[in-house]
């Protein structure tokens, strides 16, 4: 998403409007408003990742304790199998 974002710019720094800029990069008008109002403000380093907006759900410790859980494997957790998968870790 960075690369389309500093994409934008390049098409920002052209003069090439709104509508333009969205289509060519397949993204919506309202997130290139989004950006080069950012872009105007601050400049192309605005539009960097700042990464994940989700904060973790679990802590260090919890973090430490599903670790520990994961590595008994899923048979030891009830599973009829060794594979994990993403529903089965959000269970556990």
């Amino acid at each position: 998403r960075e690369r389309i974002r500093m994409e934008a710019a390049g098409m920002f720094a052209a003069g090439q409007d709104n509508a333009a800029v969205a289509k060519e990069l397949r993204v919506s008008v309202r997130s290139v408003q989004r950006w080069r109002r950012s872009w105007q403000e601050g400049g192309r380093q605005t539009l960097h990742s700042k990464g994940s907006a989700a904060r973790p759900k679990l802590n260090e410790a919890l973090f430490a304790v599903l670790e520990q859980e994961l590595a008994k494997g899923p048979v030891a957790h009830g599973r009829p199998d060794q594979a994990w998968t993403l529903a089965r870790i959000k269970t556990l």
